[in-house]
């Protein structure tokens, strides 16, 4: 017989529901977050993510990493750098792009971590 995997009565903890309430996070944050996951949610992103973990790589260089072309990579770079995960140095006519801080750096980490645990 399988378990049922919800509760089978209604009986609420008023402590524990007031408590979390109080601690529970704005929903403008809330949405920030959210925001910013789903940039990760994007496999083309995350691969750029990825790539400017390990070094800083101008757009050509980005696109041939990926196999993409230059406008598409540069397309992804300008949602990256709205949401504040990448950012740029001119360098004569070149473009470098980097990561923004090692949140980034972390986020990709664990979300790699979290995967592999579950394989």
């Amino acid at each position: 017989m399988e378990e049922k995997d919800t509760c089978e009565i209604v009986c609420v903890h008023e402590e524990e529901v007031a408590e979390i309430k109080s601690k529970m996070l704005e929903d403008e944050l809330l949405f920030e977050v959210s925001d910013n996951f789903k940039i990760f949610g994007d496999s083309t992103r995350l691969k750029i993510l990825y790539a400017l973990s390990q070094k800083d790589l101008c757009v050509c260089d980005l696109a041939a990493v990926l196999d993409m072309s230059q406008s598409a990579i540069s397309h992804q770079l300008r949602v990256l750098r709205t949401k504040n995960l990448v950012k740029f140095r001119k360098e004569g006519k070149m473009a470098y792009y980097f990561l923004a801080d090692d949140h980034v750096v972390s986020m990709i980490e664990l979300g790699v971590e979290h995967t592999k645990e579950k394989l």
